[in-house]
């Protein structure tokens, strides 16, 4: 397989990192910027103090002379020292908003992206490796790291610059042997990093499933299924299979690193060796005094230390960098969004009519249509039924109309407009949507109703919807009515509501969002009889002054409807009112028969009559 390149270069993540400083926190740009000159000047005064010791001394100064110039560069050390300490404190605080700030780029990205978009595999790994960007692991935090790396290697080019021009004046042959050598550690490391970046995928992949294999003990919903099924064990054994895999690439990565760091020390003991002995020969032919020896011996320690502060924060960069292709790839992930020139304000006090017209639709790898050259009109006001067997594409069919997925080709009409002319988020506005899938986090009802803080949510209207919707007994037994939060595990009066109520709760979300269009999918699987029966009287009301469509596994609900659509294999096959396709004696009736079958008191063949 093909190995991709990372998306961007060390010095565009280091320029956008520096751009990225700025606006989202200057005062953290200009401290770590200080720390240059200061670093630098406080390196400076440290190896000149001893050289200045041996030559007040050999130089047979006062002592006054000698305490007044040692004392003012150990004063300036001290102070250098303590700036740096008062400047680190607050550039860390500054550096914590800034990646704050960053991190919400990638929570904004999977909160937004479209929805087609994010579904995808690859796309959600690439997300997931680039929340790991934002995370501290083993030591390393790339959004971070590549700021330090940035002003790191701008402050150890200064340095080398200083005081390779200092060591110069020792001998010319210092700079060279000093600065060529770190060569093979750079291509070492970087050797490293592009095998850690080649196989990343893997093991973000491992990550994820042993993540999984850790949370799912911690989920109630499963702990029945656990118990009674007697999974433990089997779940036990896929937590120690993926832990032994994760391992052994634990095992691989350490080795790497482990011999691309031996060739830094081999090449430290020759750069360093070699300068030494140099400067030690010209001290004994009399070509510098003690001090000039004393100030040379500590400039070589400290430029060597430059130069490995120049390969260290290159190869830092080098690690960072390639996390931070992650981070940026999923953030820069190329968007799908209308042109915009249709406005939702201009549709919002309508009764819509939709229009498929000749639509397909194929999933990514997929060998044939899920719908296939479909052409269907919904007309303004009407209660459109959709049913079909599992596969038939009616869930398709309503992420096309919600535009939450694009028509591989053919078009959607929304009064007449195609939908690729409304912005995404504007379209949004126009459909009230409940889904088969429920979800519900910590919030309260309200705010669950609303989708929105208690401060910006219409309470009485929300308390209309849920009463609507089937919830009234329900709030009327809370203490805290519609403001009890969801969720015992985060709220000590927290609750937990039933699979039939959290359905409810979503369907007064749908009317309390009030938009023209009304989709549900499934609305009332979850209910029991007497609670379905309930909605399905109240539908009428509900869907007032709307256009509906309702899908439904259970045939026998769907007889309220104006007009029923067969679906089979992403086709119209039968359409209708009830009693039109029961005449008709195709497909919808066989399948009506078929669950109205089990609910006959008298069944035929039963008992051999």
């Amino acid at each position: 397989m093909k190995k991709k390149k990372p998306a961007y270069s060390v010095f565009s993540n280091f320029a956008w990192s520096l751009k990225m400083l700025l606006k989202y926190s200057k005062a953290a740009f200009f401290i770590t910027a200080l720390f240059v000159p200061v670093n630098i000047g406080l390196r400076y005064l440290e190896i000149y103090l001893p050289s200045l010791v041996v030559s007040e001394v050999t130089n047979v100064q006062t002592l006054n002379h000698a305490m007044i110039s040692v004392g003012i560069i150990m004063l300036l050390i001290l102070l250098g020292n303590i700036l740096i300490q008062a400047l680190g404190h607050i550039r860390n605080s500054a550096l914590g908003i800034y990646r704050y700030k960053v991190t919400e780029l990638v929570t904004r990205k999977q909160l937004t992206m479209f929805y087609q978009t994010y579904e995808q595999k690859e796309v959600r790994d690439l997300a997931s490796r680039a929340s790991m960007a934002t995370q501290m692991r083993d030591g390393v935090q790339p959004l971070t790291d590549i700021v330090y790396s940035s002003f790191g290697m701008i402050e150890n080019l200064l340095g080398y610059l200083l005081f390779g021009s200092l060591i110069s004046f020792a001998s010319p042959w210092l700079v060279p042997i000093l600065t060529v050598a770190p060569i093979v550690n750079i291509l070492s490391v970087k050797a490293y990093n592009k095998w850690e970046y080649a196989h990343r995928g893997k093991v973000a992949d491992l990550d994820q499933k042993l993540g999984y294999a850790e949370v799912l003990p911690n989920d109630f919903r499963t702990a029945k299924d656990i118990r009674i099924y007697s999974m433990a064990s089997w779940l036990r054994e896929c937590y120690r299979d993926l832990s032994e895999q994760r391992a052994k690439w634990d095992r691989k990565i350490v080795k790497r690193s482990f011999l691309s760091r031996i060739a830094d020390l081999i090449v430290i003991l020759i750069r360093d060796g070699g300068a030494y002995a140099l400067l030690i020969h010209m001290f004994l032919n009399g070509e510098i005094g003690v001090d000039k020896f004393v100030l040379y011996f500590a400039a070589i320690s400290s430029f060597a230390s430059w130069v490995g502060g120049i390969i260290s924060c290159w190869n830092q960069a080098n690690t960072v960098s390639l996390k931070l292709c992650d981070f940026r790839e999923f953030v820069d992930y190329p968007e799908y969004d209308g042109s915009g020139i249709a406005k939702a304000a201009d549709h919002i006090g309508t009764v819509p009519e939709i229009e498929f017209r000749n639509v397909s639709f194929r999933y990514a790898g997929a060998g044939h249509d899920t719908i296939h050259n479909l052409s269907l009109r919904i007309k303004s006001g009407e209660k459109l039924a959709l049913v079909g067997a599992n596969g038939a594409g009616k869930t398709t069919l309503v992420k096309l109309l919600c535009g939450l997925y694009r028509p591989t080709s053919g078009e959607i009409f929304y009064n007449g407009i195609p939908l690729a002319d409304f912005k995404r988020e504007d379209y949004y506005k126009l459909i009230s949507p409940v889904f088969q899938e429920v979800r519900t986090a910590f919030f309260s009802l309200a705010e669950t109703v609303s989708g929105k803080s208690t401060a910006e949510t219409d309470l009485k209207k929300a308390e209309i919807c849920m009463r609507q919707a089937g919830l009234g007994a329900k709030l009327d037994a809370l203490p805290d009515g519609i403001h009890t939060k969801l969720n015992k595990k985060i709220h000590e009066n927290g609750t937990e509501l039933s699979g039939g109520e959290a359905q409810k709760l979503m369907l007064a979300r749908a009317l309390y969002k009030d938009a023209p269009l009304l989709v549900l999918d499934e609305p009332t699987a979850a209910l029991d009889p007497i609670a379905e029966s309930k909605i399905y009287t109240e539908f009428n009301d509900m869907a007032k002054g709307k256009t509906s469509l309702f899908i439904s596994h259970r045939l026998a609900s769907t007889s309220f409807c104006d007009r029923i659509i067969l679906l089979e294999n992403g086709n119209i096959t039968e359409e209708g009112t009830h009693q039109e396709l029961i005449a008709a004696n195709g497909k919808y009736k066989e399948l009506f028969n078929i669950q109205s079958y089990w609910y006959k008191d008298d069944k035929e063949g039963d008992d051999g009559k």
